[in-house]
């Protein structure tokens, strides 16, 4: 059964929810990837992480998520000119929302950020279905999180698919469904301070030739 589960920062200046929340409208992911880990560094949030450098994220459509107090403390930051939209809470850097952009259908927020106690992440959610770019991670990779995932994969591109069709990419509670452009200001990480941020994460990988 659905219901709306609350999230807020962690000061409590920023809150909202995600509507009819339950395990068959998102997909819940242990990511390592290292922009993941460099934001929340960035962010002074690595208690975020788990002891691989893991971040767990809820993905789902954008109009599930909706914030009701504290827009004036919403802020977003990319890693750098091509990367993701990364929005949180300018009061206490707590992450609220990833994006790649308002005509994909998709934002992913780090489970910390529910505060629903009558019920556990697990019941509202689901457990965590797969585990992503394990070559990232502190230490040895988890297992089954590098390679290819098929079943991770195909559900993913079935959701975006349904939110796609049902119209669910609108509205975004971080683009302006007109323009297109974000509803908060966003910055723009130098290569420098991107680069900064590379030793506090897991291991860089070989370019791709």
């Amino acid at each position: 059964m659905s219901h709306d589960v609350s999230l807020r920062c962690r000061c409590g200046k920023v809150t909202g929810r995600v509507q009819r929340a339950a395990p068959q409208h998102v997909n819940r992911v242990i990511c390592y990837c290292d922009d993941c880990q460099a934001f929340v560094h960035k962010l002074g949030r690595s208690e975020l992480l788990d002891s691989q450098g893991g971040s767990d994220i809820i993905q789902m459509a954008p109009s599930a998520l909706r914030f009701d107090q504290g827009l004036d403390q919403i802020v977003g930051l990319r890693l750098s000119e091509r990367g993701l939209y990364r929005f949180y809470a300018s009061c206490c850097h707590t992450p609220l929302g990833n994006t790649v952009g308002p005509k994909l259908p998709f934002v992913g927020v780090i489970a910390a950020c529910f505060t629903d106690g009558a019920r556990s992440l697990d019941d509202t959610f689901g457990p965590p279905i797969g585990k992503i770019l394990g070559q990232y991670a502190l230490g040895s990779p988890p297992a089954g999180s590098t390679g290819m995932n098929v079943r991770l994969l195909a559900r993913v591109a079935w959701l975006m698919l349904g939110w796609k069709l049902r119209g669910q990419g609108s509205p975004s509670p971080f683009f302006d469904k007109d323009s297109q452009a974000p509803r908060y200001p966003v910055t723009t990480l130098s290569p420098t301070e991107r680069a900064a941020l590379r030793p506090l994460c897991g291991p860089s990988q070989p370019a791709k030739k």
